[in-house]
């Protein structure tokens, strides 16, 4: 496994980070047993960052993860969660929200702190109740030693760049904007370089567009990026690969982005996902699939209240 540096933060993050999002059945009815498994299959073979939230299941994805966390040594893994998120339509970024969360949080967990916490998906809350609240809840946390390093998640790349206009974070965590069919997230990368801030990107896979199985239901991508995403990857399928490998392998060669986050609750898939990381990735087919997906390059989808987008 590689690693590399995240930020300012001292932390040497491996490329690949595990996602704990499938332990809440967020994607399909878990097995706990596998699941558990899965997370000491991914730290056993190198993986060294973790991330969960307490949206992930309403709390089910942490109590699982606190599960499989208990007998692995605290040194052996960096341990990121959320705040903020508590449910789909559930936002509330006030200082007693925060602080109550982190709390519970822990608790779920089993331990007396995190390495990374975010506030999730600022974009649906108040933009002023996260700047003035928010973020000083996240800093006084880190006084307090309950959190080492702080910064916050969402979908629109324009929030982070408004966000950082304001404030300091350590890290930001951002979703489906480095992948095959968006790479719209290296934009960002100079102010951030700037501003020495860490770097998560998550959803190589763009939330299941890219790989072979028909994509879920509450997918907010319209129709021509679900179509071209499953053209790539019938055509990858024609030439005896795999979308999903491709996706992972693109997503975590480029050395500007730290670490990307994928999530399974299964020991099979996140030991296919750590092999694809090491293997050389087919050039020709690489190209094929960028061309079938550049009708819809950069393109993506509204995500959070008007008062973050404009």
């Amino acid at each position: 496994m590689e690693y590399r540096k995240l930020g300012q933060t001292g932390l040497d993050v491996s490329v690949l980070s595990y996602g704990a999002s499938s332990l809440g059945s967020v994607f399909r009815e878990i097995n706990e047993t596998e699941g558990i498994k899965t997370v000491h299959t991914a730290i056993d073979q190198g993986i060294n960052l973790i991330d969960v939230s307490p949206y992930y299941g309403l709390t089910k994805a942490e109590t699982v993860l606190g599960k499989a966390l208990a007998d692995v040594p605290r040194d052996k893994y960096f341990l990121s969660t959320k705040a903020g998120r508590f449910g789909v339509d559930d936002f509330d970024f006030s200082k007693k929200a925060i602080t109550k969360s982190v709390d519970e949080s822990l608790q779920r967990l089993g331990t007396d702190y995190v390495d990374i916490l975010y506030l999730h998906d600022i974009e649906f809350g108040s933009y002023n109740q996260v700047i003035e609240e928010g973020i000083p809840a996240l800093e006084e946390l880190k006084k307090q030693g309950k959190i080492r390093f702080l910064g916050v998640s969402g979908l629109p790349l324009i929030i982070f760049e408004k966000v950082l206009k304001q404030v300091d974070l350590d890290v930001i965590l951002s979703y489906c904007h480095y992948a095959l069919n968006d790479t719209s997230l290296l934009s960002l990368l100079p102010l951030l370089e700037d501003r020495q801030v860490g770097l998560v990107n998550a959803s190589p896979l763009s939330m299941g567009l890219l790989n072979s199985r028909d994509v879920a239901s509450w997918h907010p991508a319209d129709k021509e990026i679900q179509h071209l995403c499953m053209q790539a990857a019938k055509f990858c399928e024609a030439q005896g690969e795999d979308l999903a490998k491709l996706a992972i392998q693109y997503a975590t060669q480029n050395e500007s982005i730290p670490t990307t986050l994928v999530s399974t609750a299964s020991v099979n898939n996140i030991t296919k996902n750590i092999k694809w990381t090491e293997e050389p990735i087919n050039q020709d087919i690489l190209a094929e699939v960028l061309d079938i997906l550049q009708l819809i390059h950069n393109k993506t989808w509204q995500s959070g209240n008007a008062e973050w987008n404009y």
